[in-house]
Order: C-alpha cells, then sequence, then structure tokens
C-alpha cells in the first residue's frame, strides 16, 4: 500500500515548516518512527518522523521548500 506522509502540525503554532534536509533517499527502508526529513519552524530545528515502515518510493518537496500542515511531503510503500 502506498502511504503519503502529510507534514503534522510541530508545536502550538507552526503552521509552516522549511524543510532543511532529508535524511533519507529513494529506495530506502524506513521503521516507523525513523526521523525522514528535518524542518524549522518559527522557533525551532525539529526532525520529522516516519508514521510508517517501509521503504521510501518518492520525495514530494525539497530542501528550502516552505510547507503547510497538511501538505504531503514523501510517498512510503507498506
Amino acid at each position: 500500500m502506498l502511504v503519503k506522509v502529510k507534514m503534522p502540525k510541530l508545536g502550538e503554532t507552526a503552521e509552516q515548516v522549511v524543510v532543511l534536509e532529508w535524511l533519507v533517499a529513494v529506495g530506502q527502508t524506513v521503521a516507523e518512527g525513523e526521523a525522514l526529513m528535518r524542518v524549522e519552524t518559527d522557533k525551532v530545528d525539529a526532525d520529522f518522523p516516519s508514521p510508517a515502515a517501509g521503504v521510501v518510493t518518492e520525495l514530494l518537496v525539497a530542501p528550502d521548500d516552505e510547507v503547510e500542515v497538511g501538505d504531503a511531503v514523501c510517498v512510503i510503500q507498506t
């Protein structure tokens, strides 16, 4: 099954984040809870954990992209 991973709300006020870097690559196997990417909010830098275990099949955003809560950021094949 393909899972479109969406950006969750990080913190109480952050509605938008900036992608700093991907910590995984297409084709890489990830565990649930493993960090997928590092993002920057208006207050902190944070790692965004994978909501599912599987293989990363597509990265939908790039470093320096601004991403809003609810936007799809990658696809994982479970």
